[in-house]
């Protein structure tokens, strides 16, 4: 996005984009600042690349980033995009630490346990509390992919994903 399309920007999405920049920004310095090795990325990543048993053909989890927090020691930030094809899903699951979930195409439908489903749109996003139940993570559409970005907070070395038997 130019700098011409962002002033013409409607200004909730300006500061949705800008504050996605300044995020994305502190996370490079960080990631600058302390040196992580590719086998340090993967290995925080691992959990959360599912299997076709975990969820449908089409989906997948790209990793973004992850870096250790420097102001909360043993904390580390990990950011991943989840795309999900037509009619894709997790199946039920939970995370280590939180979870801030940002819609950047389609719909999502979620729910966490106790909790109504929710349909969530490009722009919104949704939180998900340490230890939360996650029974719906789906893409909301049956013909149009979807897809999320989604930062996690947890302990360092924790596995971010554990799958509900």
């Amino acid at each position: 996005m130019t700098a011409m399309s962002l002033a013409a920007a409607p200004r909730h999405q300006r500061s949705i984009i800008l504050a996605l920049v300044g995020g994305f920004a502190c996370a490079v310095a960080i990631g600058r600042a302390l040196p992580v090795t590719f086998d340090t990325v993967s290995g925080a990543l691992a959990p959360l690349c599912a299997t076709a048993a975990e969820s449908s053909p089409l989906d997948k989890v790209e990793p973004i980033g992850s870096y250790a927090l420097p102001n909360v020691p043993g904390k580390r930030v990990t950011i991943v995009r989840v795309f999900y094809g037509p009619g894709g899903f997790s199946r039920p699951h939970r995370h280590a630490g939180s979870v801030t979930a940002y819609i950047t195409k389609g719909e999502i439908r979620s729910q966490l346990g106790g909790g109504p489903v929710e349909t969530f749109g490009v722009g919104q996003s949704f939180f998900e509390p340490p230890g939360a139940t996650h029974l719906v993570s789906a893409n909301a559409s049956t013909t149009e992919p979807a897809e999320l970005i989604a930062v996690f907070v947890a302990d360092e070395g924790a596995q971010l994903t554990t799958y509900i038997e």
